[in-house]
């Protein structure tokens, strides 16, 4: 009887919890706290709440809202209301759903690293700061490659997704709308070319690393068996390179955000006897150390690229002829 009642006591616990932070918070007229309707089951502060207790502050001063909770059937009667709760408003899976491309993190972690951002009400400036960001991120991703319009900025060593059904060659495509949707809007890359093909695009491609890369991308489960996160230190291009639910991420993508973060808080940063910089000004200036970090992954990046390719690690003359 006593597991039964700890567990109906952690239930209440977290409903209370839940129902609390579906509501706004105001004191004195004045909203501090928006509705959180998000109940995953792995978000942290649930987890801190009902292990410390949770207070709160009210009109007529603070007072405990959840106790804190210790023994083994609270917290199953609590995390089995999270659970239910998690399931029935697919909080979890819309974590994912948002966080499932590179792009949509990178934003999150923008909003991290310059949170000065959310005091810009105008959307329009807002958009020009971060596009020195996002703007060159996007360009390092590899899901495109700007130097390549000829052929609709396809990556080198990828096919066409809409190539001709039974063609040789699969840097051609069929379907230019569809395949610029895909590139730019969906944000994918598509599928190795065959071994021939990709090494007319990648001189350096040798059969032993096309080999590795095939095996990352199609048998490689990566971090937990799931193959949601996984990376290997040689891509197609010989860099390295993680892939988060099959959308790429190498250094100069990093390098890019990191170096455009750092620059972009800077520019927010008062500075005594001086206005505030102008938003075209704090726009360059983002976008300057975004280039800058780009830049950096880009020289670490061929660096590494340098070292896979000396002598000592590529295969043998009998491997080459072997292929792949």
């Amino acid at each position: 009887m006593d597991l039964v009642q700890d567990i109906k006591t952690g239930w209440k616990a977290a409903l209370d919890y839940m129902n609390y932070r579906a509501q706004p918070e105001t004191i004195k007229g004045v909203v501090v706290r928006t509705p959180d309707y998000r109940h995953s089951v792995l978000d942290p502060r649930f987890n801190k709440a009902i292990r410390q207790g949770q207070k709160i502050v009210t009109e007529t001063g603070a007072k405990t809202l959840t106790p804190a909770l210790t023994k083994p059937g609270e917290f199953l009667g609590a995390y089995s209301a999270r659970l239910l709760t998690d399931v029935g408003t697919d909080s979890t899976r819309q974590f994912y759903w948002r966080y499932n491309h590179p792009m949509a993190i990178a934003e999150k972690a923008i909003e991290q690293i310059v949170p000065q951002l959310a005091d810009v009400q105008d959307p329009a400036k807002r958009a020009a700061i971060t596009l020195g960001i996002t703007a060159p991120v996007a360009a390092s991703v590899g899901t495109f490659d700007i130097t390549n319009p000829g052929e609709l900025f396809r990556p080198k060593g990828y096919a066409q997704k809409y190539s001709e059904e039974g063609s040789e060659d699969r840097r051609q495509t069929v379907e230019p709308g569809m395949e610029l949707f895909d590139r730019f809007f969906l944000g994918r890359r598509g599928e190795p070319l065959k071994y021939e093909t990709a090494k007319q695009d990648i001189p350096s491609l040798t059969p032993e690393r096309y080999k590795n890369v095939l095996q990352s991308q199609y048998q490689d489960r990566g971090l937990l068996g799931l193959g949601i996160v996984k990376g290997t230190m040689e891509n197609i291009e010989g860099y390295p390179e993680v892939r988060v639910v099959g959308f790429p991420v190498g250094l100069q993508a990093t390098g890019a955000l990191a170096g455009g973060a750092l620059a972009a808080r800077e520019a927010f940063k008062p500075v005594e006897g001086r206005a505030p910089l102008r938003t075209r000004t704090k726009a360059g200036i983002t976008l300057a150390g975004s280039l800058a970090g780009a830049l950096a992954g880009n020289l670490v990046n061929r660096a590494i690229a340098s070292m896979n390719n000396s002598p000592e690690k590529l295969p043998s003359t009998y491997e080459y002829q072997q292929g792949v």
